[in-house]
């Protein structure tokens, strides 16, 4: 986790505000001892234990399972990461895109 993000820091130099769910990883000694060290630009958000809703990734996700990788049945796990890499870049490009994407922030908003 920790090495994840410091390679975020180096893809991103600004302020980042990261949301995260409470799985173990997020809570360990070590993460936690970390993030105490990078408040300059790192700022955590916690979410309840299992409130997807209130996950605005989580809409993407679904989104992405529905429209752009439906009835898609992969061979293996790097043909699988292909095809997300692509979906991906897909969503990004489209002219639809922030209205996309600030439609998942407003149905977490509903909540």
């Amino acid at each position: 986790m920790i090495e994840f993000l410091q390679a975020l820091h180096r893809q991103i130099p600004g302020k980042v505000l990261l949301l995260w769910d409470g799985a173990p990883i997020h809570r360990s000694k070590r993460v936690a001892a970390y993030l105490a060290q990078q408040t300059d630009w790192l700022h955590v958000e916690r979410l309840p234990a299992y409130a997807p809703e209130l996950n605005p990734v989580e809409y993407l996700w679904s989104y992405w399972k529905e429209h752009e990788l439906a009835n898609f049945c992969p061979k293996d796990i790097w043909e699988l990461g292909h095809a997300a890499s692509q979906a991906l870049k897909r969503i990004r490009r489209r002219k639809r895109r922030p209205r996309l994407i600030a439609a998942f922030f407003a149905q977490a908003e509903l909540f």
